[in-house]
Protein backbone atom coordinates (compact mmCIF):
# COMPACT_ATOMS: atom_id res chain seq x y z
CA UNK A 1 0.00 0.00 0.00
CA UNK A 2 1.46 3.32 -1.31
CA UNK A 3 1.59 6.64 0.64
CA UNK A 4 1.54 9.70 -0.76
CA UNK A 5 3.33 12.49 1.61
CA UNK A 6 3.62 16.42 1.66
CA UNK A 7 6.98 17.85 2.80
CA UNK A 8 6.89 21.67 3.55
CA UNK A 9 9.04 24.08 4.82
CA UNK A 10 7.57 25.37 8.53
CA UNK A 11 9.53 28.42 8.52
CA UNK A 12 10.86 31.22 5.99
CA UNK A 13 12.12 28.46 3.94
CA UNK A 14 15.92 27.09 3.38
CA UNK A 15 14.95 24.68 6.57
CA UNK A 16 16.91 21.93 5.02
CA UNK A 17 14.19 20.21 2.71
CA UNK A 18 17.02 18.81 0.07
CA UNK A 19 19.02 16.67 2.66
CA UNK A 20 15.17 15.35 3.80
CA UNK A 21 13.62 15.32 0.83
CA UNK A 22 16.71 13.35 -0.46
CA UNK A 23 16.40 10.84 2.43
CA UNK A 24 12.44 9.78 1.52
CA UNK A 25 13.29 9.94 -2.23
CA UNK A 26 14.68 6.18 -1.16
CA UNK A 27 11.65 4.35 -0.86
CA UNK A 28 9.25 6.98 -3.38
CA UNK A 29 8.88 5.91 -6.44
CA UNK A 30 7.76 9.90 -7.56
CA UNK A 31 9.06 12.90 -6.26
CA UNK A 32 7.12 15.98 -7.42
CA UNK A 33 7.55 19.74 -6.58
CA UNK A 34 4.53 21.84 -7.05
CA UNK A 35 5.51 25.60 -6.58
CA UNK A 36 7.70 28.19 -7.29
CA UNK A 37 10.94 29.05 -9.32
CA UNK A 38 14.23 29.34 -9.46
CA UNK A 39 14.22 31.43 -6.31
CA UNK A 40 14.30 28.57 -3.99
CA UNK A 41 16.85 26.45 -3.87
CA UNK A 42 18.32 23.21 -1.95
CA UNK A 43 21.45 21.69 -1.43
CA UNK A 44 21.80 17.86 -1.54
CA UNK A 45 25.64 16.32 -0.22
CA UNK A 46 26.16 12.58 -1.31
CA UNK A 47 29.78 11.60 -0.67
CA UNK A 48 31.98 14.17 -1.93
CA UNK A 49 28.96 15.28 -4.74
CA UNK A 50 27.20 18.62 -3.46
CA UNK A 51 24.06 18.83 -5.67
CA UNK A 52 22.16 22.49 -5.17
CA UNK A 53 19.09 22.57 -7.42
CA UNK A 54 17.39 25.16 -8.12
CA UNK A 55 14.24 23.74 -10.26
CA UNK A 56 14.41 19.64 -10.76
CA UNK A 57 13.18 17.13 -7.48
CA UNK A 58 16.42 16.41 -5.81
CA UNK A 59 14.87 12.71 -6.77
CA UNK A 60 16.86 12.55 -10.45
CA UNK A 61 19.81 11.96 -8.63
CA UNK A 62 18.25 8.58 -7.86
CA UNK A 63 17.47 5.91 -10.70
CA UNK A 64 14.21 4.35 -11.38
CA UNK A 65 12.60 7.46 -9.62
CA UNK A 66 10.23 9.41 -11.79
CA UNK A 67 10.61 13.69 -10.93
CA UNK A 68 7.93 15.93 -11.87
CA UNK A 69 7.76 19.81 -12.26
CA UNK A 70 4.14 20.49 -11.75
CA UNK A 71 1.94 23.05 -12.89
CA UNK A 72 1.98 25.28 -9.82
CA UNK A 73 5.27 26.16 -10.89
CA UNK A 74 6.98 28.83 -13.37
CA UNK A 75 9.91 27.73 -15.25
CA UNK A 76 12.86 29.82 -16.49
CA UNK A 77 14.01 28.29 -19.93
CA UNK A 78 17.58 28.95 -19.45
CA UNK A 79 17.90 27.77 -16.05
CA UNK A 80 15.96 24.50 -16.35
CA UNK A 81 18.27 23.50 -19.48
CA UNK A 82 21.56 24.48 -17.46
CA UNK A 83 20.58 22.32 -14.31
CA UNK A 84 19.71 19.14 -17.02
CA UNK A 85 23.03 20.00 -18.73
CA UNK A 86 24.88 20.25 -15.55
CA UNK A 87 23.47 16.62 -14.15
CA UNK A 88 24.52 15.64 -18.17
CA UNK A 89 28.18 16.53 -17.20
CA UNK A 90 28.04 14.97 -14.17
CA UNK A 91 27.02 11.72 -15.71
CA UNK A 92 23.00 11.25 -15.44
CA UNK A 93 20.76 10.52 -18.52
CA UNK A 94 18.10 13.26 -18.20
CA UNK A 95 14.74 11.99 -20.49
CA UNK A 96 10.99 11.38 -20.03
CA UNK A 97 11.48 8.31 -17.73
CA UNK A 98 12.74 10.33 -14.80
CA UNK A 99 12.15 13.52 -15.63
CA UNK A 100 8.72 15.36 -16.94
CA UNK A 101 7.03 19.13 -16.68
CA UNK A 102 4.31 20.44 -17.00
CA UNK A 103 2.46 21.66 -20.32
CA UNK A 104 0.79 23.88 -17.86
CA UNK A 105 3.63 25.37 -15.85
CA UNK A 106 4.47 29.35 -16.52
CA UNK A 107 7.27 30.11 -18.27
CA UNK A 108 9.66 33.09 -17.11
CA UNK A 109 10.35 35.54 -19.71
CA UNK A 110 13.05 38.42 -20.09
CA UNK A 111 10.37 40.75 -19.37
CA UNK A 112 9.50 38.86 -16.21
CA UNK A 113 13.00 39.29 -14.99
CA UNK A 114 13.57 42.76 -15.75
CA UNK A 115 10.06 43.82 -14.19
CA UNK A 116 11.29 42.24 -11.02
CA UNK A 117 14.19 44.51 -10.90
CA UNK A 118 12.82 47.54 -11.19
CA UNK A 119 10.37 46.95 -8.65
CA UNK A 120 11.33 44.10 -6.70
CA UNK A 121 13.89 45.32 -4.08
CA UNK A 122 11.35 47.34 -1.88
CA UNK A 123 10.84 43.43 -0.14
CA UNK A 124 14.06 41.44 -1.07
CA UNK A 125 13.05 39.50 -3.55
CA UNK A 126 15.86 37.56 -5.82
CA UNK A 127 15.19 39.34 -8.69
CA UNK A 128 14.28 36.29 -11.05
CA UNK A 129 11.25 36.70 -12.32
CA UNK A 130 8.87 35.21 -9.90
CA UNK A 131 6.67 37.51 -9.41
CA UNK A 132 5.70 39.00 -12.59
CA UNK A 133 5.51 35.51 -14.16
CA UNK A 134 2.33 34.36 -11.80
CA UNK A 135 0.96 37.73 -12.46
CA UNK A 136 1.14 37.43 -15.78
CA UNK A 137 -0.65 33.66 -15.39
CA UNK A 138 -3.19 35.10 -12.97
CA UNK A 139 -3.66 37.97 -15.98
CA UNK A 140 -4.71 35.35 -18.67
CA UNK A 141 -1.73 36.87 -20.29
CA UNK A 142 0.98 34.09 -19.76
CA UNK A 143 3.07 31.50 -21.72
CA UNK A 144 2.42 28.10 -20.77
CA UNK A 145 5.11 25.46 -21.32
CA UNK A 146 2.80 23.21 -23.77
CA UNK A 147 2.63 26.87 -26.04
CA UNK A 148 6.56 27.31 -25.29
CA UNK A 149 7.87 24.28 -26.60
CA UNK A 150 6.13 24.54 -29.78
CA UNK A 151 8.96 27.66 -30.68
CA UNK A 152 12.07 26.84 -32.71
CA UNK A 153 14.68 27.78 -30.10
CA UNK A 154 17.59 25.52 -28.46
CA UNK A 155 15.57 25.77 -25.29
CA UNK A 156 12.47 24.36 -26.41
CA UNK A 157 13.78 22.15 -28.71
CA UNK A 158 16.04 20.64 -25.18
CA UNK A 159 12.46 20.73 -22.63
CA UNK A 160 9.84 19.40 -25.89
CA UNK A 161 10.18 15.61 -25.07
CA UNK A 162 10.11 16.36 -20.84
CA UNK A 163 6.74 18.50 -21.48
CA UNK A 164 3.48 15.90 -20.11
CA UNK A 165 0.46 16.14 -18.57
CA UNK A 166 1.71 15.49 -15.46
CA UNK A 167 -1.35 15.58 -13.42
CA UNK A 168 -2.54 12.62 -15.66
CA UNK A 169 0.96 10.74 -14.35
CA UNK A 170 1.06 11.84 -10.80
CA UNK A 171 -2.83 10.18 -10.85
CA UNK A 172 -1.95 6.78 -12.30
CA UNK A 173 1.19 6.46 -9.48
CA UNK A 174 -1.82 7.31 -6.94
CA UNK A 175 -4.09 4.38 -9.01
CA UNK A 176 -1.42 1.61 -8.60
CA UNK A 177 -0.61 2.64 -4.54
CA UNK A 178 2.78 3.77 -5.18
CA UNK A 179 5.05 6.00 -2.94
CA UNK A 180 4.82 9.59 -3.76
CA UNK A 181 6.80 12.32 -2.25
CA UNK A 182 5.08 16.19 -3.07
CA UNK A 183 7.88 18.44 -2.16
CA UNK A 184 7.12 22.72 -1.89
CA UNK A 185 10.01 25.46 -2.02
CA UNK A 186 10.56 28.26 0.56
CA UNK A 187 8.45 28.08 3.66
CA UNK A 188 4.93 28.09 5.56
CA UNK A 189 5.73 31.65 6.26
CA UNK A 190 6.53 33.21 2.80
CA UNK A 191 2.57 31.12 1.51
CA UNK A 192 1.23 34.18 -0.38
CA UNK A 193 -1.83 33.54 1.34
CA UNK A 194 -1.16 32.70 4.72
CA UNK A 195 2.37 34.12 5.10
CA UNK A 196 3.64 37.68 6.25
CA UNK A 197 1.94 39.61 3.67
CA UNK A 198 3.93 41.20 1.21
CA UNK A 199 7.33 39.89 2.48
CA UNK A 200 6.19 36.62 0.99
CA UNK A 201 6.68 35.13 -2.41
CA UNK A 202 3.54 34.12 -5.29
CA UNK A 203 2.90 31.24 -4.92
CA UNK A 204 0.91 28.78 -2.32
CA UNK A 205 3.68 26.73 -0.10
CA UNK A 206 1.13 25.31 2.47
CA UNK A 207 0.30 22.26 1.70
CA UNK A 208 -2.72 23.08 -0.24
CA UNK A 209 -0.93 23.93 -2.54
CA UNK A 210 0.62 20.59 -3.21
CA UNK A 211 -2.91 19.55 -4.29
CA UNK A 212 -3.42 22.78 -6.82
CA UNK A 213 0.00 22.89 -7.84
CA UNK A 214 -0.15 19.44 -9.55
CA UNK A 215 -3.31 18.58 -9.94
CA UNK A 216 -4.14 15.82 -7.85
CA UNK A 217 -7.38 15.29 -4.54
CA UNK A 218 -6.76 16.36 -0.87
CA UNK A 219 -8.17 13.04 -0.29
CA UNK A 220 -5.05 11.41 -2.09
CA UNK A 221 -2.60 12.93 0.75
CA UNK A 222 -1.88 10.63 3.56
CA UNK A 223 0.86 12.71 5.97
CA UNK A 224 1.87 15.98 5.61
CA UNK A 225 5.75 16.50 7.07
CA UNK A 226 6.80 20.77 7.91
CA UNK A 227 10.66 20.53 7.79
CA UNK A 228 11.48 23.28 10.61
CA UNK A 229 15.16 24.09 11.73
CA UNK A 230 16.38 23.96 15.57
CA UNK A 231 16.44 27.94 15.78
CA UNK A 232 15.20 30.25 12.73
CA UNK A 233 16.42 31.65 9.38
CA UNK A 234 15.07 34.39 7.25
CA UNK A 235 16.70 36.10 3.93
CA UNK A 236 15.23 39.34 2.62
CA UNK A 237 12.82 41.55 4.49
CA UNK A 238 10.16 41.41 6.90
CA UNK A 239 9.59 40.54 10.55
CA UNK A 240 11.81 38.12 12.59
CA UNK A 241 10.33 38.54 15.76
CA UNK A 242 13.49 36.50 17.51
CA UNK A 243 15.84 37.74 15.26
CA UNK A 244 19.68 38.22 16.79
CA UNK A 245 21.40 41.40 16.02
CA UNK A 246 19.89 43.70 13.37
CA UNK A 247 18.80 43.34 9.83
CA UNK A 248 21.37 45.59 9.02
CA UNK A 249 24.13 44.20 10.20
CA UNK A 250 23.83 40.89 9.06
CA UNK A 251 23.29 42.64 5.45
CA UNK A 252 26.83 44.20 6.14
CA UNK A 253 28.49 41.06 6.63
CA UNK A 254 31.16 38.95 4.51
CA UNK A 255 29.81 35.69 2.75
CA UNK A 256 31.70 32.55 4.04
CA UNK A 257 33.55 32.34 1.08
CA UNK A 258 34.69 36.03 1.22
CA UNK A 259 36.20 35.71 4.78
CA UNK A 260 37.90 32.57 3.89
CA UNK A 261 39.64 34.33 0.75
CA UNK A 262 39.94 37.72 3.03
CA UNK A 263 41.51 35.55 6.31
CA UNK A 264 42.22 32.09 5.47
CA UNK A 265 41.72 29.29 7.57
CA UNK A 266 43.70 30.26 10.36
CA UNK A 267 41.92 33.43 10.64
CA UNK A 268 39.09 32.15 10.14
CA UNK A 269 39.55 30.02 13.19
CA UNK A 270 40.15 32.55 15.31
CA UNK A 271 37.02 34.39 14.00
CA UNK A 272 34.93 31.53 15.20
CA UNK A 273 36.45 31.35 18.98
CA UNK A 274 35.96 35.17 19.05
CA UNK A 275 32.38 35.16 17.90
CA UNK A 276 31.90 31.70 20.57
CA UNK A 277 33.55 33.55 23.55
CA UNK A 278 31.10 36.95 23.22
CA UNK A 279 28.00 34.56 22.07
CA UNK A 280 28.36 32.80 25.50
CA UNK A 281 28.73 35.81 27.24
CA UNK A 282 25.68 37.10 25.73
CA UNK A 283 26.15 39.21 22.74
CA UNK A 284 22.65 38.82 20.61
CA UNK A 285 24.66 40.06 17.69
CA UNK A 286 27.41 37.38 17.88
CA UNK A 287 24.63 34.40 19.02
CA UNK A 288 22.78 35.26 15.48
CA UNK A 289 26.82 35.37 13.91
CA UNK A 290 27.70 31.80 15.73
CA UNK A 291 24.30 30.62 14.35
CA UNK A 292 24.79 31.54 10.89
CA UNK A 293 28.50 30.53 11.06
CA UNK A 294 27.79 27.05 12.00
CA UNK A 295 24.81 26.58 10.08
CA UNK A 296 26.59 28.07 6.97
CA UNK A 297 23.28 30.13 6.96
CA UNK A 298 24.21 31.58 3.30
CA UNK A 299 21.45 31.64 1.00
CA UNK A 300 22.00 28.36 -1.97
CA UNK A 301 20.39 31.02 -4.46
CA UNK A 302 21.54 34.11 -3.86
CA UNK A 303 24.68 33.96 -1.45
CA UNK A 304 23.26 36.52 1.28
CA UNK A 305 23.66 36.11 4.38
CA UNK A 306 20.46 34.82 6.07
CA UNK A 307 19.24 36.42 9.43
CA UNK A 308 18.86 34.20 12.31
CA UNK A 309 17.33 34.05 15.43
CA UNK A 310 16.20 31.58 18.41
CA UNK A 311 13.41 28.70 17.81
CA UNK A 312 9.82 30.36 17.49
CA UNK A 313 7.06 28.22 18.94
CA UNK A 314 4.15 30.36 18.05
CA UNK A 315 5.25 30.11 14.05
CA UNK A 316 5.42 26.25 14.76
CA UNK A 317 2.10 26.21 15.96
CA UNK A 318 0.84 27.86 13.01
CA UNK A 319 2.48 26.07 10.50
CA UNK A 320 0.87 23.01 12.29
CA UNK A 321 -2.23 24.63 11.76
CA UNK A 322 -2.44 25.97 8.28
CA UNK A 323 -0.71 22.75 7.10
CA UNK A 324 -2.56 20.18 8.84
CA UNK A 325 0.97 19.03 9.81
CA UNK A 326 1.11 14.80 11.12
CA UNK A 327 4.77 14.92 12.28
CA UNK A 328 7.74 17.41 12.26
CA UNK A 329 11.27 16.91 11.15
CA UNK A 330 13.94 19.04 12.99
CA UNK A 331 16.93 20.10 11.58
CA UNK A 332 20.33 21.70 12.05
CA UNK A 333 20.49 20.80 16.01
CA UNK A 334 24.11 20.00 15.96
CA UNK A 335 24.58 23.79 14.94
CA UNK A 336 23.19 24.67 18.64
CA UNK A 337 26.01 22.61 19.55
CA UNK A 338 28.09 25.62 21.05
CA UNK A 339 25.79 27.44 22.93
CA UNK A 340 25.63 27.50 26.91
CA UNK A 341 22.06 28.63 26.81
CA UNK A 342 19.33 28.13 24.03
CA UNK A 343 16.37 30.37 23.59
CA UNK A 344 12.88 29.07 23.06
CA UNK A 345 10.34 31.49 22.12
CA UNK A 346 7.12 30.82 23.71
CA UNK A 347 5.24 34.02 23.60
CA UNK A 348 5.22 37.51 21.98
CA UNK A 349 4.88 40.85 24.28
CA UNK A 350 2.53 42.93 22.29
CA UNK A 351 1.46 46.94 23.62
CA UNK A 352 1.62 44.89 27.05
CA UNK A 353 -0.89 42.21 26.31
CA UNK A 354 1.21 38.67 26.23
CA UNK A 355 0.33 36.63 22.73
CA UNK A 356 0.51 33.49 22.44
CA UNK A 357 -0.97 32.54 18.50
CA UNK A 358 1.01 34.05 15.48
CA UNK A 359 -0.63 36.61 13.32
CA UNK A 360 0.68 37.02 9.76
CA UNK A 361 -0.63 40.50 10.60
CA UNK A 362 2.71 42.68 9.72
CA UNK A 363 1.54 45.84 11.80
CA UNK A 364 1.30 43.72 14.71
CA UNK A 365 4.03 41.84 14.31
CA UNK A 366 6.39 45.08 13.99
CA UNK A 367 5.74 46.07 17.58
CA UNK A 368 5.89 42.76 19.05
CA UNK A 369 8.92 41.29 21.34
CA UNK A 370 9.47 37.49 22.05
CA UNK A 371 9.31 36.35 25.58
CA UNK A 372 11.75 33.51 26.33
CA UNK A 373 12.45 30.02 27.81
CA UNK A 374 15.55 29.62 28.47
CA UNK A 375 17.11 26.55 28.28
CA UNK A 376 20.70 24.85 28.96
CA UNK A 377 22.47 23.51 26.04
CA UNK A 378 24.74 20.67 25.90
CA UNK A 379 28.22 21.86 24.31
CA UNK A 380 28.92 18.56 22.96
CA UNK A 381 29.43 17.30 19.35
CA UNK A 382 26.13 15.35 18.39
CA UNK A 383 27.39 14.88 14.64
CA UNK A 384 28.02 11.36 15.09
CA UNK A 385 24.67 10.32 17.47
CA UNK A 386 22.30 7.84 15.53
CA UNK A 387 19.52 7.06 17.98
CA UNK A 388 17.53 10.06 20.17
CA UNK A 389 18.77 7.89 23.19
CA UNK A 390 22.66 8.77 22.76
CA UNK A 391 22.00 12.67 22.46
CA UNK A 392 22.70 14.30 25.71
CA UNK A 393 20.11 15.00 28.12
CA UNK A 394 19.89 18.64 27.15
CA UNK A 395 19.38 18.30 23.75
CA UNK A 396 16.96 15.33 23.80
CA UNK A 397 15.20 17.83 26.94
CA UNK A 398 15.33 20.65 23.81
CA UNK A 399 13.61 18.05 21.10
CA UNK A 400 10.94 17.25 24.09
CA UNK A 401 9.86 20.73 25.16
CA UNK A 402 9.48 21.75 21.41
CA UNK A 403 7.31 18.97 21.10
CA UNK A 404 5.19 19.49 24.52
CA UNK A 405 4.87 23.21 23.38
CA UNK A 406 3.55 22.59 20.10
CA UNK A 407 1.71 19.66 20.40
CA UNK A 408 3.09 18.24 17.29
CA UNK A 409 5.67 14.87 17.31
CA UNK A 410 9.08 15.53 16.20
CA UNK A 411 9.67 11.84 13.63
CA UNK A 412 13.08 13.12 12.31
CA UNK A 413 16.48 15.07 13.98
CA UNK A 414 18.77 16.07 11.54
CA UNK A 415 22.68 16.45 13.00
CA UNK A 416 24.30 17.35 9.76
CA UNK A 417 24.45 17.34 6.08
CA UNK A 418 24.95 14.03 5.34
CA UNK A 419 22.29 11.28 4.42
CA UNK A 420 23.92 9.17 7.65
CA UNK A 421 23.57 12.18 10.29
CA UNK A 422 20.31 11.15 10.76
CA UNK A 423 18.32 9.97 13.69
CA UNK A 424 14.41 8.64 12.92
CA UNK A 425 11.96 8.38 15.90
CA UNK A 426 8.78 7.76 14.27
CA UNK A 427 8.98 5.28 11.32
CA UNK A 428 5.14 5.43 10.91
CA UNK A 429 5.26 8.81 9.54
CA UNK A 430 7.56 8.19 6.96
CA UNK A 431 7.26 5.30 4.07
Amino acid sequence: MGKTIVIVGGQFGDEGKGKIVDFLTEKADLVARFNGGNNAGHTVVIKDDVFKFHLIPSGIIHKDKLNIMGNGMVIDPKDIVGEIEGLEEKGYNISDKNLAISGNAHVILEKHIEEDKATGGKIGTTSRGIGPCYKDKIARTGLRMIDYVKEDNKYARKLKPLVKDTSLMINRYLDDKKNILLEGAQGTLLDIDHGTYPFVTSSNVIAGGACTGLGIGPTKINKVIAIMKAYITRVGSGVLITELGKEEQTKNEDSIDELKKTLGEEGLSYLKRKIHNKSNEGDEYNQGRLLRFNGMEYGTTTGRPRRCGWFDVLIAKYAARVNGLNAVVMTKLDVLDDFKKIKLCVAYEYKGTRLTEFTNNVKILEQCRPIYETMEGWCKDITKVKEFKELPKNAQKYIERIEELTKIPVCIISVGPERNQTIILRKEDLF
